[in-house]
């Protein structure tokens, strides 16, 4: 249940700050905050901020492909060496996204498994 929370709480709060914080890369912020205060040992923390992410932006990438009717990722697709796949280009940047929101979780997982071990 851990994880399921962890993933949606990922995605959510990460479309919410994608929102008002004018920084792309603070979702991994949020991806190590959740870590934080959701604890779970490293893979599933790194596993839960990646699915998160990587469904988050695999979704608004479609969402975005859609709208115009992919005019743009098939152009980007074909500046980039993959073949003017569109699909590609959505999953590569999903994997980038997922990437770092899994690593800032793995991050925050060993910061709070760390600090429950100091004696105060």
């Amino acid at each position: 249940m851990k994880f399921f929370n962890s993933i949606l709480l990922t995605a959510l709060l990460s479309f919410i700050a994608g929102i008002y914080v004018p920084y792309w890369w603070f979702f991994a912020v949020v991806a190590f905050l959740v870590a934080v205060l959701i604890h779970q040992r490293g893979f599933k923390a790194f596993l839960a901020g990646f699915s998160g992410l990587f469904i988050l932006w695999f979704v608004l990438a479609l969402w975005m492909d859609v709208t115009n009717e992919g005019v743009l990722s098939v152009k980007i697709a074909s500046i980039l060496p993959l073949d003017g796949s569109k699909w590609m280009l959505m999953i590569v940047t999903a994997c980038i996204g997922g990437l770092v929101a899994g690593f800032a979780a793995l991050t925050g997982s060993y910061l709070r498994s760390s600090n429950s071990k100091k004696v105060i």
